[in-house]
């Protein structure tokens, strides 16, 4: 597979599979038991599934899009933004209605044209921060 077949086909992950939910693209794509790397998410097709329902019940209207792309061998590498409205509970924090903008890093392998590992870093202290999480409160040392 060439590099601008699996760039598309992460981009379609990102962007339509995670970013407008769509789980027909997820089942097309990723592996059924992908190696997942990104602390909090579980393990294979279920877990990439799992991760975009969240992400739409956080935000009703969540997009993700690929900013910067890049393929090296069989290895993809992109940084997204995540945008959408808080309009469900973040992590025990309830909706605070604002609109939210974060950066993610995603890093995917692919083997016969299905991804099959997984790593991602996303800004969830960022995203906390934009929902109202008031690190004071928690008790956190102040400058």
């Amino acid at each position: 597979m060439n590099s601008t077949d699996l760039a598309d086909r992460f981009r379609r992950i990102v962007e339509q599979g995670i970013g407008a939910g769509d789980e027909s693209v997820l089942d097309e794509l990723v592996a059924e038991d992908v190696v997942e790397h990104q602390r909090g998410n579980n393990q294979g097709l279920e877990g990439a599934r799992g991760v975009a329902r969240v992400l739409h019940r956080w935000m009703s209207d969540f997009s993700l899009t690929v900013e910067d792309l890049v393929v090296s061998g069989d290895v993809v590498w992109t940084r997204n933004r995540a945008r959408g409205t808080n309009t469900g509970s973040v992590m025990g924090h309830p909706a605070s209605h604002q609109p939210v903008e974060v950066n993610v890093f995603d890093v995917g392998r692919f083997v016969d044209g299905k991804m099959v590992e997984h790593w991602g870093v996303a800004d969830q202290l960022g995203l906390l921060l934009q929902v109202g999480f008031d690190p004071r409160a928690a008790g956190a040392p102040t400058p």
